[in-house]
């Protein structure tokens, strides 16, 4: 089996991501990062994604990105939206896929790994500018120029399954895949106990997909 790191959020993309990571024959290792995220709580929920998909391992790296600040989701003083945006969010955590990326580069290297996974998605998504697919294979190419395997000749691979997916789509995906909802979490400010507000813009295109997707949302709502 194909050693393969998967980025790991705790939301619906990313465990839709790892499970088809895993049908597909690889041996997955899961990373998730603790970058300051008001929703820290997702973490959890990465860690019963992890457990619950059967990964070979699991990392948690901490990277506070509060430092800079600049979005809703690292800056209390900014307020998380309730609806979608018209432009890019204040939830755009700037340069968060590329640090994400470039963190799951560097383990890949260590592993001896020439694939990458990331539940990006450029249909139902929030109006990231680093979740385009022009942006993905960007940084693929330059990955392959940065590293010693790619100066070695073996070529790495950036996997995005559900780039071009509508949030229904994903939903069903994850669904014949044996991803269980209830265990991920999507909401950018839930309480500590890991509940849904059901108001910010993440929970409301959730809900959106569940419902387009005939499937009954499990989430647990504040």
């Amino acid at each position: 089996m194909k050693p393969a790191v998967i980025l790991v959020s705790g939301g619906l993309d990313s465990a839709t991501t790892l499970a088809l990571a895993c049908q597909s024959g690889f041996d997955c290792y899961a990373l998730s990062v603790d970058y300051g995220q008001r929703h820290r709580v997702e973490l959890q929920a990465a860690a019963r994604v992890a457990s619950m998909l059967g990964v070979r391992e699991h990392k948690v790296i901490m990277l506070d990105l509060r430092v800079f600040g600049g979005s809703a989701l690292t800056d209390e003083s900014i307020a998380v939206p309730t609806s979608p945006s018209s432009g890019i969010p204040p939830t755009y955590v700037p340069a968060r896929n590329t640090v994400m990326l470039s963190l799951a580069l560097a383990w890949a290297e260590v592993l001896g790994s020439s694939d990458i996974f990331i539940g990006a998605n450029a249909v139902d998504y929030s109006g990231y500018p680093d979740c385009r697919p022009e942006y993905l294979r960007a940084y693929e190419e330059m990955a392959n120029l940065a590293t010693r395997a790619g100066v070695e000749g073996v070529r790495l691979q950036i996997h995005a399954p559900l780039v071009d997916l509508s949030k229904a789509q994903i939903i069903r995906r994850g669904v014949a895949a044996g991803v269980d909802f209830s265990r991920t979490l999507s909401c950018y400010q839930p309480s500590s106990d890991g509940r849904a507000c059901g108001q910010c813009d993440s929970c409301q295109i959730r809900r959106k997909g569940f419902e387009d997707a005939g499937i009954a949302d499990p989430t647990v709502y504040v």
